[in-house]
């Protein structure tokens, strides 16, 4: 019996090396500039468009962008979502909205298997970095 247990123990031991792997790190996304400029109707802020691709899982660590910050997507599925708001999955198409005072929480890839692709139209201070850790 005690060789019995010793073995079921021993089959377990890869399971248990497995369990206590971390989980692979999201892909990052690929950020480009389109363009950036000055408004001249508001003294000291600008506008900047971004395109941003989720690769397969890719993801955003949690953020802020002391912005408004619109998101258009062009391709694929994407889950976004602000701190006290709900999480919403958008498609081509379909919107979102963050504004200057919002924890960005949840930006990823719906999909493990396909890009997704959005623009990012931010308005915010001239100088500023578009991406802010949390407060």
């Amino acid at each position: 019996m005690r060789s019995l247990r010793s073995l079921a123990l021993l089959a377990l031991l890869p399971l248990t090396s497995i369990a206590a792997t971390p989980p692979p790190t999201a892909p990052e996304p690929i950020v480009r500039e389109v363009m950036t400029r000055p408004l001249p109707e508001q003294p000291g802020k600008e506008a900047l468009i971004l395109t941003v691709q989720y690769p397969p899982g890719g993801a955003d660590p949690v953020h802020r962008h002391d912005a408004h910050g619109f998101v258009y997507v062009l391709q694929g599925r994407i889950v976004m979502g602000v701190a006290g708001g709900r999480e919403v999955t958008l498609g081509p198409g379909e919107a979102f909205h963050e504004g200057p005072d919002d924890l960005h929480t949840v930006g990823h890839n719906a999909s493990q298997t396909e890009p997704a692709t959005f623009v990012v139209f931010l308005i915010k201070d001239i100088g500023k970095p578009a991406v802010l850790p949390p407060r």
